[in-house]
């Protein structure tokens, strides 16, 4: 399950230059193949879809391939579960449009206070229809009583918030900030459970993989979701998001947005109205081919196997570090181990007697020049708005964000950097 790092290293121009990418979670590098992709695209087929000339109809079909490419890294049913749009953002804002017309007066949407992604859209349709928004909230984790700023989802936390009302529950697979995986098909199969043992009247889900689709393997059919997106951008692609919507939910939950004269009953033009960037859905084709390179197996599964072990050899020395500042104020914010469970997108904060503010832990990253990590809230504002003992919501947290093709070395230069920082 080893990676060969030069090789993968090599399908990405950008880490030629010996920048230190540790901002993956903004944004990864683009592949290669798929900058050539969209390039081909716009110099030989920049035509109109659906016409019976030769160039429309290589056109249509590539188009139609990245319908396919999400298709496959969702492991949806069909093609016609899947909608594309310029952001995540935008494809949930159309999603509760859709949806407007079965949310009823008084039902209850529980969302959580990660990337507003998830959040924003249901809190609007909430005061447009009158229905009631719940906060599920990350809430500390037991194994580590001294640090309050070790939190996560915690079940036990959400089924409380379940009743006869509950219409719609929209959480995250990984989060941005905290980097802890929720354990999606548990945390679907008890609440589904047992909102139709309290007599709710229509539950569905929504999942938030922008965080953990450049991590782990999504699986729709097996988590048993109505709803799900992420982002290519964050996924060695373009700057393009792809939402998948169960056929069954596309026909009797969602109401078209499309032009009032196309049939889409069942098709995800119901959340597209208008045509996608035809180029980017077609660069995106170049993700699913390069995941199988990985390994000699040439399957997504072992690809995906192959990136978590490589991850886990960057966090755990990431982590270790950090815990061992402690004595110094350093916190780790969220699950202070690695494992299976964590993914490399790693924050903390630096408080007690010699506090650092994390914009000033940054800054001293910014002036080496070819390191790159951030500080924020990360569009998780409500997250670290209500961290405790209260941090600046705007200043946030410092993150790093490493994935499968960072380095141990460059593991190590973060280290000497944060030691500088921390002395």
């Amino acid at each position: 399950m080893t990676l060969n790092i030069q090789a993968v290293r090599s399908k990405f121009p950008a880490l030629a230059s010996g920048f230190l990418y540790g901002d993956n979670a903004g944004g990864s590098q683009c592949l290669t193949d798929v900058a050539a992709r969209i390039s081909d695209y716009l110099l030989n087929t920049n035509v109109q879809l659906g016409a019976d000339y030769p160039i429309s109809v290589t056109s249509t079909n590539r188009v139609a391939s990245g319908a396919e490419a999400a298709r496959e890294l969702f492991n949806a049913e069909s093609v016609d579960e899947i909608a594309y749009g310029s952001s995540s953002t935008m494809l949930v804002e159309n999603l509760a449009r859709a949806i407007e017309a079965d949310v009823q007066p008084g039902e209850e949407i529980i969302i959580t206070g990660e990337h507003e992604s998830n959040a924003g859209p249901w809190k609007k349709l909430a005061a447009r229809k009158g229905a009631v928004i719940k906060l599920w909230p990350a809430t500390q984790l037991a194994q580590y009583p001294n640090n309050p700023y070790a939190v996560g989802l915690q079940l036990d936390t959400l089924t409380p918030l379940i009743s006869s009302k509950t219409r719609l529950i929209a959480f995250t697979a990984c989060s941005n900030i905290l980097g802890s995986i929720v354990p999606v098909k548990d945390v679907i199969s008890a609440a589904r459970a047992l909102a139709v043992e309290r007599g709710a009247r229509k539950i569905e889900f929504c999942v938030d993989c922008v965080a953990y689709a450049p991590h782990r393997q999504i699986d729709v059919r097996d988590w048993d979701v109505e709803y799900c997106y992420f982002s290519f951008y964050k996924v060695y692609g373009p700057h393009a998001s792809v939402l998948y919507a169960r056929s069954a939910s596309l026909q009797n939950s969602l109401s078209s947005l499309a032009h009032h004269f196309l049939k889409v009953d069942s098709k995800p033009y119901k959340l597209q109205p208008g045509g996608p960037g035809y180029e980017l859905v077609y660069g995106c084709t170049g993700v699913p081919p390069y995941l199988r390179s990985l390994t000699a197996e040439g399957t997504l599964e072992a690809a995906w196997a192959a990136i978590a072990h490589q991850e886990q050899a960057l966090l755990e020395p990431l982590l270790a570090y950090l815990r061992a500042k402690y004595e110094r104020g350093v916190r780790i914010v969220g699950e202070e181990s690695a494992g299976l469970a964590r993914v490399p997108t790693v924050s903390f904060v630096v408080v007690g007697e010699r506090p650092i503010r994390s914009p000033d832990v940054v800054k001293a990253f910014d002036a080496k020049g070819d390191v790159g990590i951030r500080y924020g809230h990360f569009y998780a504002f409500t997250l670290v708005d209500k961290l405790e003992p209260k941090l600046n919501v705007d200043d946030g947290v410092v993150r790093i964000s490493l994935v499968h093709y960072n380095t141990v070395e460059e593991i190590k230069r973060l280290v000497d950097i944060l030691d500088e920082v921390l002395a």
